[in-house]
């Protein structure tokens, strides 16, 4: 199972607690993981990746492990804590300024 964290506001509109798993069937990667994600919250397709680009929106950031994966494609593979479910991936809300 793939444990996910949630920043509160997006827990808040899904109606999850602070953490969503999810069995992900084929290669672990990010794209799987949010697929899943708005499969089952369909309230938040939309809010963490373009629906045109499937990018991510800006000041949504992907950690795992301790590194920001944000910047990965969303085709790159998650690190192997997080497929075995000994890690969760975290969603987090990026703030700017100061």
């Amino acid at each position: 199972m793939i444990r996910v964290t949630l920043p509160t506001h997006l827990r808040n509109l899904a109606h999850v607690g602070s953490e969503v798993s999810f069995a992900i069937q084929g290669p672990v990667t990010a794209g799987a993981v949010l697929d899943a994600l708005e499969q089952a919250y369909p309230v938040l397709g939309g809010t963490l990746r373009d629906y045109q680009s499937g990018q991510l929106r800006p000041f949504i950031r992907l950690f795992a492990c301790g590194q920001d994966l944000s910047h990965e494609p969303m085709e790159a593979t998650l690190p192997a804590q997080v497929a075995r479910g000994e890690e969760p991936l975290r969603i987090v809300g990026a703030m700017a300024g100061g």
